[in-house]
């Protein structure tokens, strides 16, 4: 569905941020890329969902190509309307709409709007509380319910892929359990393949079939998630445990020196 072919990205046409990077999305598969902050993760979404051209950014070498016709050249709304939705990291609610009035704004994209009825009903079966909520102003609900709201409103597009940046930030732990849940279900059901950007390692992993690391622009490990839960740099750099983790000793961790095997 989605195939990421050795892009490299540049802002203002000097910074460069990504460097070769290549992967791929399957149809109703769930991807993962980990990474820590600064790696590149959302620069990697905004230059499949187009928003790279917001921010005076480009693909400046290799090519993005999904269900075969290539997109990096397009802007947002276009790739919208083919079907690529992405869930910015933040919570990006309209805070001076209600609930039931965010759900709305994401019926422009439908060519049936006669539709937005039934379609608000089909979020509110994922989400009940966004129900109970619909009259209240987005902008005074929690940081849970607006993670849920967002991610009910990129249903409401009928996206054949969502780019999901961060879904857990912040949120409480049984909240993210919540969320992750409702994703799992969402891809079950409606046959939607989901990319994951997280820092949640573990959770993403328990989600994802497949995942890619990257690191300082560039994807240093891939495989199943089964294979990458396995990996010890990857137990030890991301999912809180392994080597480092066992020494007992603040000094032993203080001079821990050992490069990941993947920079080695």
């Amino acid at each position: 569905m989605l195939s990421v072919n050795n892009i490299e990205v540049v802002y203002h046409d000097v910074i460069l941020v990504l460097r070769g990077v290549s992967l791929a999305v399957g149809e109703k598969q769930v991807i993962a890329l980990l990474g820590a902050n600064g790696a590149g993760k959302t620069t990697t979404l905004k230059a499949v969902s187009g928003l790279l051209k917001t921010e005076v950014g480009k693909v400046s070498h290799g090519d993005i190509q999904f269900n075969g016709q290539r997109i990096e050249r397009m802007g947002p709304e276009e790739i919208a309307r083919m079907g690529i939705i992405q869930v910015l990291e933040g919570r990006r609610v309209l805070e001076q709409l209600t609930v039931e009035e965010n759900l709305d704004v994401a019926t422009y994209l439908l060519p049936d709007r006669a539709r937005a009825k039934q379609d608000i009903e089909r979020v509110y079966s994922y989400f009940p509380k966004l129900r109970e909520l619909r009259h209240q102003k987005s902008g005074y609900i929690s940081g849970g319910e607006q993670q849920m709201l967002v991610l009910g409103r990129a249903l409401m597009a009928h996206p054949k892929l969502m780019l999901l940046d961060e879904p857990s930030l912040g949120l409480a732990p049984l909240l993210v359990q919540e969320i992750f849940r409702i994703i799992h279900q969402i891809n079950d059901e409606e046959k939607t393949a989901i990319f994951l950007v997280e820092q949640n390692a573990i959770a993403a992993l328990d989600l994802a079939t497949y995942g890619y690391v990257m690191e300082n622009g560039r994807i240093v490990l891939d495989g199943s998630a089964a294979e990458l839960k396995e990996n010890e740099d990857v137990k030890e750099f991301y999912l809180g445990f392994g080597a480092l983790a066992q020494r007992k000793s603040y000094r032993d961790v203080k001079h821990y020196k050992r490069r990941k095997r993947w920079l080695g």
